[in-house]
């Protein structure tokens, strides 16, 4: 009677974890490796996951079947989380990257705008929470390779507070260059 109180309080946690995170699979290959008998096929899986309250991350895994592939990637994502600025449920400022070959430009969109993007730049800002913004894919339409430069561009994102040229900062420059007179 305790194992099974056990089991069942294990798998409680494990779906409470589950709900806690919108896990989405963005893509999933089959790939093959040559041997000297023909060709072993793996699956190799991109997956994104995030709490839709501006936390997100990438994994990218390959394994025998479908299933084993989506779960590691899942694990990668979770080891992977980025923390994403956002100002009244948009980015504080306009922000581009670049990897390999694939563009991506981000721009912040007043309320009621929504999410103008395709694709997986869509779902990895839904899944992010970000509800107003403006996107452009440039370049390679590779899912692996756009969805690597969105996470580089929410990570380039800075938040006002560091912003050089706030009204703070250029208010305490003019007290200051008077004081020095």
């Amino acid at each position: 009677m305790a194992n099974t109180d056990i089991v069942n309080s294990k798998k409680s946690q494990e779906i409470i974890e589950e709900k806690q995170y919108d896990e989405r699979t963005l893509q999933i290959d089959r790939v093959a490796r040559v041997v000297k008998g023909g060709r072993r096929f793996r699956f190799r899986a991109l997956v994104v996951v995030g709490d839709r309250h501006h936390r997100v991350g990438i994994g990218s895994a390959k394994g025998p079947d479908v299933t084993a592939a989506v779960s590691k990637a899942q694990n990668v994502a979770k080891k992977n989380f980025i923390q994403v600025i956002t100002v009244k449920d948009t980015i504080p400022h306009e922000t581009s990257a670049k990897v390999s070959g694939a563009k991506i430009i981000l721009k912040p969109a007043s309320d009621g705008t929504g999410l103008i993007a395709g694709g997986v730049i869509r779902t990895i800002l839904d899944v992010a929470g970000v509800k107003n913004i403006l996107s452009k894919s440039l370049g390679s339409s590779n899912k692996t390779n756009v969805s690597y430069a969105v996470i580089e561009a929410l990570k380039s994102l800075s938040p006002k507070s560091e912003w050089i040229t706030t009204k703070v900062n250029q208010t305490e420059k003019k007290t200051t260059a008077k004081e020095s007179k």
